[in-house]
């Protein structure tokens, strides 16, 4: 029982960000491809490549976090630009990952 009522609140928590910020995208049970962490300052900066995306998902967290290689997650995020080597690049800013 208790399982359905988490998965039920992580439902409802996604669905109040996703009202209240019009810009975020979810996406359900996409698998992980790649996912690489590196220490910037007293940050991990991690980089995850989605099957069948070409464009990086980025976030911070102050601990490593477990590998999600081979995973599949949910994904709360919006598009964004990183200014690398003078050019524009594409990632995508992770506001929420989970393990589906």
């Amino acid at each position: 029982m208790t399982s359905v009522r988490q998965k039920t609140h992580a439902k409802n928590a996604s669905q109040k960000l996703l009202t209240k910020h019009k810009e975020l995208i979810q996406t359900d049970n996409i698998k992980v491809v790649s996912h690489v962490q590196r220490e910037t300052d007293d940050w991990f900066i991690n980089t995850v490549m989605i099957e069948k995306v070409d464009v990086p998902f980025k976030y911070k967290r102050k601990k490593l976090y477990k590998s999600l290689q081979g995973q599949r997650v949910n994904i709360t995020y919006y598009p964004d630009k990183e200014l690398i080597a003078g050019f524009d690049i594409e990632v995508m800013s992770v506001v929420r990952i989970k393990i589906s």
